[in-house]
């Protein structure tokens, strides 16, 4: 592992702070343009990477996300961000338990599952019964039902978008 040269030293400038960072950076600018001169290419590599990771951390310092990001969640579609039904309700309506329990559903609300269920494929009935319901993950899934796992993700897709059209168009939701 290479090792920084002895004129360099570590500098504790406080709290994480964009103002903090953007001395930072420039400390390792710095370090930086005196190891270009020395030609000390394992010190240009590890100062390089401080100077990123400062520029990295104040870019999401100062705008509140990740960097890179292009679309936060606030703007993102209403289809990615809209819950489609409480992931409770659907587990309470997997297990079908009257034992009294705040998660069991009246018959109304199965009603309304069901309901919404009914547009759906077997198969994606089925792949979203288990995704939403019994919380199997898109792997297990597939190594279940002996299918690909871009195939559960698909299927789980469009039954996502019936439902969402069925909710729109039922009479009893």
């Amino acid at each position: 592992m290479a090792q920084l040269s002895r004129e360099l030293s570590v500098v504790d400038l406080g709290e994480a702070t964009v103002l903090n960072y953007q001395k930072s950076r420039k400390i390792a600018d710095k370090a930086y343009d005196r190891a270009k001169t020395s030609e000390n290419e394992a010190d240009k590599k590890i100062i390089s990477g401080m100077v990123s990771d400062c520029e990295y951390v104040i870019e999401w310092l100062s705008t509140g996300r990740r960097p890179g990001n292009k679309r936060g969640i606030e703007r993102r579609a209403a289809y990615q961000r809209e819950k489609l039904m409480d992931p409770l309700m659907m587990q309470a309506y997997v297990q079908k338990g009257n034992a009294g329990s705040p998660s069991n559903l009246s018959d109304w609300e199965r009603f309304q599952i069901e309901d919404a269920l009914t547009g759906l494929s077997d198969r994606e009935r089925e792949c979203f019964v288990m995704s939403r319901g019994e919380c199997f993950s898109y792997n297990d899934i597939a190594m279940m039902l002996d299918v690909k796992k871009s195939s559960v993700k698909e299927y789980v897709e469009r039954a996502q978008i019936k439902i969402c059209r069925n909710l729109k168009n039922s009479l009893f939701l």
